[in-house]
């Protein structure tokens, strides 16, 4: 099931300058900002390419120039960008931060890290960094340190509730993944409190609802996210799965479908629509399927579990039994005693 991760995005610089080569640059470079904010992504860039030209090493210009590219989500060219702005600045923090937040999409983790400790120690105080910090040890499922970080975020962001907010989801999801339901309930409930419109924490009550086979009320929970923000492709694919687990095969292949459709990018759906092959005794369809969301995203929950049984109901014995070792390993608590036994 899709958990959607937020990432706070670091503002675009504007540069002041006094010599007349300085002020075209400052000029090109407020004028890229100005297409950027209307999302005329193709002439800020070339706004930002003429300010490079101009001068190879303005970092100002190849940082932005990386944010249009992320905001595309063209996350080899951001990164390319970014490469160059830090080439030229080493300690341009802001260029850490955003090249930390394209190496997470890309699911380079600890290159995130890396960037963001790099951050940390010019400047302890920023609450932005350790929130981003803590979003790369959840996908390492270093769960502890993910706490550790999440808290002195909470810390240390003093009166921004939509910082604060960002945090209490992101923690109370961590908690999920340790099986700390309560725990996340109770930091959910704070959450809804600072803005009982956010989707996300409808979202991920929804999924402590399926874990706990509350099936009707995670259903009326996701329902609520999808109310708050149609256009989420995660919290469609959720309430399929949810579908799944109630054997209404319809209604979930209609909600993969769109999802696949909304984000073809998105490996959860992939892993739902190879359990709805499962459950259709499509078992070709399925291995094929889960395979290409496990290539697509390692972390994706429960993952191997599901790849073991398509791998078992194809006869492949030897390869289902290390699927179900990696399930083990992850606690997905889906492994049955027979299974296990199969296996020895």
């Amino acid at each position: 099931m899709n958990k959607s991760f937020t990432f706070i995005a670091i503002g675009l610089v504007v540069l002041c300058g006094c010599e007349s080569k300085q002020s075209r640059m400052q000029q090109l470079l407020l004028k890229g900002n100005i297409a950027s904010k209307d999302r005329n992504w193709q002439q800020a860039l070339r706004y930002y390419e003429q300010a490079t030209q101009m001068n190879d090493c303005f970092a100002d210009a190849w940082n932005n120039a990386g944010t249009v590219y992320f905001e595309q989500k063209r996350y080899e060219q951001a990164l390319a960008s970014y490469d160059k702005a830090l080439t030229c600045d080493p300690h341009f923090l802001n260029a850490l931060i955003n090249r930390a937040n394209t190496t997470y999409q890309l699911k380079e983790y600890y290159r995130s890290i890396d960037d963001l400790q790099k951050v940390i120690v010019a400047r302890p105080d920023t609450a932005i960094a350790y929130f981003a910090l803590g979003l790369s040890y959840t996908r390492l499922r270093d769960f502890a340190k993910a706490l550790q970080v999440f808290s002195k975020a909470k810390q240390i962001a003093g009166n921004d509730a939509k910082m604060k907010q960002e945090l209490l989801v992101n923690h109370a999801i961590v908690y999920y993944y340790l099986h700390h339901y309560d725990s996340a309930q109770t930091e959910l409930q704070q959450a809804a409190r600072l803005n009982d419109r956010e989707p996300n924490i409808y979202n991920t009550l929804s999924l402590i609802e399926v874990e706990l086979k509350h099936y009707t009320e995670a259903l009326n929970l996701v329902n609520e996210a999808i109310r708050l923000d149609p256009h989420q492709s995660y919290y469609v694919n959720n309430r399929g799965y949810i579908y799944l687990l109630q054997n209404e095969l319809s209604k979930a292949e209609v909600d993969i479908d769109e999802s696949i459709s909304k984000d073809p990018d998105n490996a959860w759906a992939y892993r739902n629509k190879g359990i709805y092959y499962l459950m259709k005794e499509d078992y070709p369809s399925a291995e094929r399927l889960l395979k290409q969301a496990l290539k697509m995203d390692s972390f994706v929950d429960k993952i191997h579990f599901y790849m073991g049984m398509a791998y078992l109901k194809n006869g492949k014995k030897e390869l289902a039994c290390q699927s179900f070792a990696k399930s083990k390993q992850a606690e997905d608590l889906l492994l049955t005693p027979d299974l296990l036994r199969n296996c020895k």
